[in-house]
């Protein structure tokens, strides 16, 4: 999956797609690469980020979504929290929405999610962008993700979501300490997969890279991206989302070659 935002401030590519021709050209990129699919946002989750409008959403990500469509029949997310957002695109032709709340954003997320019938990942935060990485804390991190995603994925069923539209994200770098709680959870990334749900693996160039390897700017971060991806594929996620497509494609290749040989 890749990954483009389209937003002044994301913490990695702020700015450079905020243009919509710069946007397309990088999904045209993307996909040329070998991005299976991709996710597009317009509202910067990193800690401190200041909240979008949906309007502004819309206006960012829609005519896109009809660009990219017109061209394109790959899978389009949407990483938005808002459901009128979340409607507006997949109207435009997107066909996931990606929750970094797990569909708790607003009273009437999880209906909308089933009445769109599209597919939903649904991920695992403590907190708030704004705050949540001032102080999380866990007594069991794998656990505690665990089972607030098989509570989730039980809301959504209940409310009408169909099972085999539904993605788990354990929410890399969201509401958890770099290395106490991110590596604990790469580490167990099985543990998700157990679930029984696909799991989408988003830990590209985070945070948890530099506090294990060194300080990095994030562009700077791509072995412990590359990594991260790995360890995921081991664990079988079904999805990686990267801002480095062809790098990462290529380490997935020979790491399942050399599985493949065993």
């Amino acid at each position: 999956m890749g990954v483009i935002n389209l937003t002044p401030d994301s913490f990695s590519d702020g700015g450079q797609f905020l243009d919509p021709q710069a946007a397309l050209a990088q999904a045209r990129r993307m996909l040329a690469q070998g991005a299976d699919m991709l996710d597009l946002g317009a509202e910067s989750t990193r800690p401190g980020a200041a909240p979008v409008d949906a309007a502004v959403e819309i206006e960012r990500l829609a005519p896109l979504i009809r660009a990219i469509r017109a061209e394109s029949d790959a899978p389009i997310s949407v990483d938005t929290m808002k459901p009128q957002t979340a409607r507006a695109c997949i109207a435009a032709g997107a066909t996931i929405w990606n929750d970094v709340t797990a569909l708790r954003h607003a009273p009437d997320s999880l209906q909308v999610a089933a009445d769109l019938g599209c597919e939903v990942v649904l991920m695992h935060m403590q907190g708030e962008p704004a705050t949540m990485q001032q102080a999380p804390v866990y007594a069991d991190v794998v656990g505690e993700v665990a089972d607030f995603l098989a509570a989730r994925a039980a809301a959504a069923m209940a409310a009408g979501v169909a099972r085999e539209r539904i993605w788990l994200d354990p929410g890399i770098g969201f509401g958890k300490h770099p290395t106490a709680h991110n590596l604990p959870l790469l580490a167990n990334l099985d543990r998700i997969v157990a679930l029984g749900f696909p799991v989408l693996l988003g830990a590209s160039r985070k945070q948890f890279i530099s506090a294990v390897a060194g300080p990095a700017p994030a562009d700077a971060r791509l072995g412990g991206s590359i990594a991260a991806a790995l360890a995921g594929a081991a664990a079988g996620v079904a999805a990686v989302r990267v801002h480095d497509v062809p790098q990462t494609l290529q380490a997935l290749k020979v790491w399942a070659a050399i599985a493949g040989a065993r």
